[in-house]
């Protein structure tokens, strides 16, 4: 099952609640962010050049700047579904995705490139699905489902037996040799856009299968037929990066909850970018809604629903900095990170804040 990330960070406070949190406190040997700014609403990602901080702002529609100083002034106003940023050329080219929808879905998805003297390309993201649906010879649910196991599950709503739906939504960008390459997390897909605007498929993310458990079974009131039947959920991309190896590297949320209420399942892959192969790498993560590299190979991940930001270890999250609504990270130039977080509560703002690095960084 399909969810947008845009509503899933609306409804995020009442997912929260399923995950047992404590009051922030740093783990030892970690760093303490500093906030720059609090006039944002849902950072849902940046990008970080020589002398500013680029935000994409789902809630407010707008990519914003943030100056050396900490001026935030906007970029791009007015872009419905803002969720992607990245530049290129040395930032002369500028990339952002937008979303428009209704109480059907979305019925417009975009990558936009802008550049000096008017240059505006657009990627119809949305068109490309329509056309392509690259999942479409993925199988979801479950495997020859029984007349019990299909009635259980259609009894909470629950699609039993699929393959990939039309749906799109790009929510981050990554440059890519001259090109752009899209995490579209409605298509599980990696898309790849050139500067003329035209789209291509780079990568299909593969399902995700997992046993459901009796706590699922009971948290739900399923039958007990379904317990331990595997369920191949949906491979949502969050967010893409370039490794410093040419690999790209992305985080996944489940599909169908994407919240924790069946465990911690956000992923980590290794995709192949001239092969589309891809390899999951580490798992186990509570919302992983985006990642960031280090120059030393190090991968940091935003658990959302754990209110941390966390590194890589072993296949596995290790904590490395808690950050209640952890929702995108980005590594400074210089080393260190950005992170952005939304108010899960709604009752605050969503901030951008810096981590700076520190000798912990190479003994966790």
């Amino acid at each position: 099952m399909r969810y947008q990330l845009l509503a899933a960070v609306t409804c995020a406070a009442a997912a929260a609640a399923l995950v047992a949190q404590g009051p922030a406190s740093a783990h030892r040997g970690s760093p303490e962010p500093e906030v720059v700014s609090s006039d944002f609403a849902a950072p849902f990602n940046l990008e970080v050049t020589r002398d500013r901080v680029l935000v994409a702002d789902g809630f407010i529609g707008a990519v914003f700047s943030i100056d050396r100083h900490g001026g935030v002034s906007p970029l791009v106003p007015d872009v419905i579904g803002a969720a992607g940023v990245a530049t290129a050329r040395g930032g002369k080219l500028l990339a952002y995705t937008s979303s428009v929808g209704d109480e059907t879905g979305f019925t417009s998805t975009e990558l936009h490139i802008v550049g000096k003297h008017g240059f505006h390309a657009v990627g119809d993201t949305l068109a490309h699905e329509n056309a392509e649906n690259p999942d479409q010879h993925i199988h979801y649910g479950l495997t020859d489902p029984t007349e019990c196991q299909t009635q259980t599950l259609e009894s909470i709503g629950f699609p039993v037996d699929y393959y990939g739906a039309l749906d799109s939504h790009p929510y981050s960008v990554a440059a890519f040799h001259g090109k752009w390459v899209v995490a579209d997390a409605g298509a599980n897909a990696l898309l790849l856009v050139d500067n003329k605007g035209n789209v291509r498929t780079l990568a299909v993310l593969p399902a995700q299968p997992a046993p459901i458990t009796q706590e699922a079974a009971d948290m739900f009131g399923l039958d007990q037929c379904v317990v331990g039947a595997e369920y191949a959920f949906e491979s949502v991309p969050t967010d893409v990066e370039v490794g410093k190896d040419g690999f790209l590297y992305v985080t996944t949320l489940p599909g169908g909850p994407e919240d924790p209420s069946l465990g911690a399942r956000g992923s980590v892959y290794k995709v192949d970018p001239w092969t589309g192969k891809s390899r999951r790498i580490a798992t186990g993560f509570s919302g992983a809604t985006n990642l960031a590299l280090d120059g030393d190979g190090h991968i940091f991940v935003t658990e959302l629903f754990a209110g941390r930001v966390s590194i890589v270890k072993h296949g596995h999250p290790a904590p490395f900095v808690d950050l209640p609504g952890a929702v995108s990270v980005e590594s400074a130039r210089h080393g260190g990170l950005w992170a952005g977080t939304v108010d899960l509560s709604g009752a605050g703002p969503g901030t951008v804040v810096r981590i700076a690095a520190g000798k912990h960084w190479h003994h966790r």
